[in-house]
């Protein structure tokens, strides 16, 4: 549903104007709101509100008695925010979600299916640079599976 990667900036209001495309998907979806909150590797994830219901029915049947799953969904919950759309496509992100992120200015918002990554723009090119190089091996270890 969200795919390619789109250069982006965080206006003075500290909003996000969405791709064009992201918010054609969203609407031929039917999808009002979304959810962003702390993903890995230092940037945003954000969830359809149906992807993220489904997404918290997960997490909410692994064990709270385990360490890291109690410390995996408090933090990953308790930076969850519900978004929606201003009529010009634009969301607030929190200032605590940004910092999460180091996000200041430039961004780059990534589509990956059934969700969408903010990154700061720094970020995504160290992590797109770590990785490239790699990207035929981790496909052949995860399709031989």
């Amino acid at each position: 549903m969200f795919y390619g990667e789109y250069q982006h900036s965080i206006d003075r209001k500290g909003r996000l104007i969405l791709p064009a495309k992201f918010r054609e998907a969203a609407k031929s979806h039917f999808i009002e709101k979304f959810f962003v909150t702390r993903g890995l590797d230092s940037c945003l994830f954000m969830f359809s509100e149906e992807e993220w219901k489904a997404q918290e029915s997960k997490f909410k049947a692994v064990s709270f008695t385990k360490l890291e799953s109690r410390k995996f969904n408090r933090l990953y919950f308790s930076g969850a925010v519900d978004v929606n759309f201003d009529t010009q496509g634009r969301i607030l992100l929190p200032q605590y979600l940004k910092d999460y992120a180091q996000i200041k200015k430039d961004v780059v918002v990534v589509g990956v299916s059934n969700r969408i990554e903010i990154w700061a723009r720094d970020k995504w090119v160290e992590f797109y640079g770590n990785s490239r190089q790699s990207f035929e091996e981790i496909a052949e270890k995860l399709m031989d599976a």
